[in-house]
């Protein structure tokens, strides 16, 4: 009796005939129990194999001759041995998000940022113990390096870092794991939270199981928008490249399904469900952005560094450009004091409170958007105006919809930064908003939180003198 031949067929990506949309589907819900897939798929994949094993044995070869005619699987270098060679680590390889693999390139190579070979490690290997230490600060600014670096979108493809370029790639970069994990594996290296709980470097992941291609993806926390907690700024690696923006609490999509969790490995906080901003023994004070406060000895006269510039950039957006002939830059001038000061005064501070050098709580403010921005206008406030005409941060935020988000958006046009909209400009935000705001800032000489594409009062008044 002839045993009849199945040829396998690889579906067409972008085809879509119902025949390669329910492959591709198929595959999805192919994946094993313990790297996210479907118990119900997994038990017909079995009863398949079993079926195909009783076929070769009618054809008379016996399982044991089907068996060793199987091709063996290729190891792949850095899996346990126990893992390699298996069929297991075949399907990791095949799994639509990537799957857990070893880090790629001259970083798998090991040192201070390589991974140990076969550190991929299983569920029970995963302890405190055996994670990189970090920090909430390291975790943002590696994240950034990405922002900065705009590393386009791939699950094929690993950045010179090591780290493959989708959504779990970024957080395996982001927490320094030793290798590239998925969004079925990441919760084992965290410990879940509330949503309340939330702090920079905590992660927001939605992983949908039954099929993992439809909507599964992961952020990381970068703080919260403002004080009503509804939204949040995103770190996220997602078409077409890396990205920071401010997003709706959770998602756009599938909000109410994301879970909130924290790096076991997290320095100072134990097991990892702590994590206070309090001031420690290094004299900072984290702020809700995920920037620590450097100290006092960072700002006054002979002050000359990286902090200077990022505080001068930020009270420039906060509407103190009128102070800075040029720059912002590294070195502390009389234009950072007056800037400074006149951002304390902002606040209703007087005296010592307002002298012009930046403390914890002026640093605080800034990076987080919090307080009044100089001229009058509160970082959340509504429809009140600066004497410039600025209505305040709080009109240009994700689901906002009034007229001055109309009006920017027909002075972007008029001054030629209009080509994100397709429709419009109305008066609903929208992402072609803030990529044409973004534009015009970046025009301004602005970088990094200066040109996240949301308005402050100096972006308003360059934009309409």
């Amino acid at each position: 009796m002839s045993v009849p031949v199945f040829e396998e067929f690889e579906p067409e990506p972008d085809c879509g005939c119902p025949g390669c949309a329910r492959r591709r589907r198929d595959l999805a819900r192919g994946l094993p129990v313990r790297a996210g897939g479907h118990p119900a798929a997994h038990g017909a994949r079995r009863a398949l194999v079993l079926v195909t094993a009783a076929g070769a044995v009618i054809g008379g070869g016996g399982v044991e001759g089907a068996a060793a005619r199987a091709p063996e699987l290729p190891a792949r270098p850095g899996l346990p041995a126990d893992r390699a060679g298996t069929a297991d680590a075949a399907r990791d390889a095949d799994t639509p998000q990537g799957g857990p693999a070893p880090l790629h390139g001259p970083a798998a190579g090991g040192g201070d940022g390589g991974p140990t070979p076969g550190a991929v490690p299983t569920t029970s290997q995963i302890s405190v113990g055996t994670l990189r230490s970090t920090t909430r600060t390291e975790i943002i600014n590696r994240a950034r390096k990405w922002v900065s670096a705009q590393v386009p979108y791939s699950m094929e493809k690993y950045w010179s870092d090591g780290y493959r370029q989708d959504c779990s790639g970024f957080i395996s970069m982001a927490w320094n794991l030793r290798s590239n994990e998925w969004t079925g594996s990441l919760d084992r290296f965290a410990v879940r939270i509330d949503r309340t709980a939330l702090q920079p470097g905590d992660i927001l992941l939605f992983h949908n199981p039954a099929n993992p291609t439809r909507g599964s993806h992961v952020t990381i926390f970068g703080g919260w928008t403002d004080h009503t907690h509804t939204s949040y700024l995103a770190y996220e690696q997602t078409k077409p490249r890396t990205r920071r923006q401010a997003t709706p609490l959770a998602y756009w999509e599938n909000s109410d399904r994301y879970v909130a969790y924290r790096y076991k490995g997290l320095a100072g906080t134990g097991t990892g469900t702590g994590g206070g901003t309090g001031t420690g023994a290094g004299g900072g004070t984290t702020a809700p952005g995920g920037s620590a406060y450097p100290g006092a000895s960072k700002f006054g006269p002979g002050a000359n560094n990286a902090h200077v510039t990022a505080l001068g950039r930020m009270l420039v957006e906060r509407g103190a450009g009128r102070y800075y002939t040029r720059g912002p830059g590294p070195k502390w001038g009389e234009a950072d004091r007056r800037a400074t000061q006149a951002f304390q005064r902002a606040q209703g501070w007087k005296g010592k409170e307002a002298d012009g050098l930046p403390g914890a709580h002026t640093w605080r403010l800034l990076v987080s958007g919090g307080g009044r921005d100089i001229g009058g206008s509160s970082g959340s406030s509504g429809p009140s105006t600066d004497a410039n005409g600025f209505p305040g941060r709080g009109s240009f935020r994700p689901g906002q919809s009034n007229a001055y988000v109309e009006k920017l958006g027909k002075q972007l046009v008029k001054r030629g930064f209009g080509k994100h909209y397709l429709s419009g400009p109305g008066p609903r935000w929208t992402e072609a908003d803030r990529r044409n705001v973004e534009a015009f800032q970046r025009a301004q000489g602005w970088r990094g939180a200066a040109a996240d594409g949301y308005p402050g009062p100096e972006t308003w008044r360059r934009l309409f003198r």
